[in-house]
């Protein structure tokens, strides 16, 4: 086998298996918004209660990539990221079997927690075993993963999941600790890391982030991420209760919900496409006009079953190539021996942003707001994120070019 082949055949085995974890990563996260409606029940959850159940993974998230991603420039991107995906899947199980609210909320923080380790790590190895010519294409695939988890979450509702509250949180556990061996022993680790390794001196968070001329970037980088990531959250987590409040049906509105996330897998491959052959510039105009348009229509439409499906669709496939972009670029700006830092603290601040939209969502209604005013907010919010990604993509090009 030529060197060219075992490479292209350690990118494909990454990317599948990075695709695999995705998956369950996007499953555990949007659980808690699929078992929201029975758990509000259950556990007689108000609506501000209900938004810190859906923030506290985030908050664990945030945690789990600012740790995750420096373990990984220390410790590998592979170890890191097994160890990640073996404490989000026992947390994942935990969860299933809380029996009050604080047990509850503390195992979706340890879930969180793990989810956080392990996604920086998946960015970085798919960006670092692709070819240059195919890494946003990598990355894209990567992220497709994330939207079919939930799309598979949602459908676990429509099977009966939705009888039992425990069962998404089960399934979600389950699989990823079935996985862990496969990873262990199939996953290809980074080739770039292997190939810096011991050239590199250790660097702080700050030098990571801000050194070497990247200080403007990494913000733009996290104005981007923190905005975009609040919108989609907010939507993950509460779009089942929103829709369910304008007079659907429950099983209705997960069925919105599955095919938000399945055209955003889609939309998640196409981006990464794109970008392998657009300007950076002309997708991020895409992608973020584009999504300030399907939260329009989405806040506008009649609250039909029809309309809403295909209201749905269209924004998950807009949010989701918001998603996808902000993940391939963010590995680009760093080098590879502070990669994980670098992409993991983004990731860090960006998940602030998804801790602070459920928790606006459950303050804008406790206030008396409709879920279509909440919806209508979010379209500003998804445009200066835009502005921001505009802003990098500029900067970018003129970092290559120089």
């Amino acid at each position: 086998m030529t060197a060219k082949a075992s490479s292209g055949s350690t990118a494909v085995l990454t990317i599948a298996l990075c695709y695999l974890v995705a998956i369950f990563e996007g499953f555990d996260l949007q659980a808690a918004g699929v078992a929201a409606p029975a758990l509000k029940g259950v556990f007689n959850l108000t609506p501000n209660q209900l938004s810190w159940f859906f923030s506290s993974s985030t908050f664990g998230l945030m945690l789990g990539a600012a740790v995750g991603g420096r373990l990984s420039d220390r410790f590998g991107r592979k170890a890191v990221l097994i160890a990640s995906v073996a404490v989000f899947g026992a947390m994942s199980v935990l969860t299933g079997l809380a029996q009050d609210v604080n047990m509850l909320m503390l195992a979706r923080f340890l879930t969180g927690a793990g989810i956080g380790g392990a996604l920086p790590n998946l960015v970085a190895l798919a960006s670092e075993n692709a070819s240059p010519a195919r890494k946003n294409t990598a990355v894209g695939l990567l992220y497709a993963g994330l939207p079919s988890g939930g799309a598979l979450s949602s459908l676990i509702t429509l099977l009966g999941g939705h009888g039992d509250w425990r069962t998404v949180f089960f399934v979600g556990g389950i699989a990823p600790l079935v996985a862990v061996p496969l990873l262990l022993f199939v996953l290809p680790d980074s080739q770039q890391q292997k190939a810096v390794a011991g050239q590199g001196k250790k660097v702080s968070f700050a030098t990571a982030a801000f050194g070497e001329g990247r200080a403007a970037r990494t913000l733009l980088l996290w104005v981007a991420f923190f905005l975009s990531l609040l919108t989609m959250y907010l939507l993950l987590n509460w779009l089942p209760t929103l829709m369910v409040a304008r007079g659907l049906s429950r099983a209705d509105a997960s069925i919105v919900q599955m095919l938000f996330n399945v055209f955003g897998a889609i939309a998640s491959m196409v981006t990464g496409l794109l970008m392998d052959r657009l300007s950076l510039r002309n997708v991020v105009i895409l992608s973020f006009a584009s999504a300030a348009v399907g939260l329009l229509a989405l806040a506008g439409a009649p609250p039909a079953f029809s309309i809403s499906m295909a209201v749905g669709a269209l924004v998950g496939i807009t949010m989701s190539m918001t998603q996808a972009l902000l993940y391939a670029v963010a590995p680009s700006n760093y080098p590879t021996e502070m990669r994980g830092t670098g992409v993991g603290t983004a990731v860090s601040v960006g998940r602030l942003g998804s801790a602070a939209g459920p928790i606006l969502a459950g303050m804008l209604l406790t206030s008396g707001r409709t879920p279509d005013d909440v919806l209508s907010i979010l379209v500003p919010i998804i445009l200066v994120a835009g502005v921001a990604a505009l802003a990098l993509a500029v900067l970018m090009k003129r970092a290559e070019a120089r």
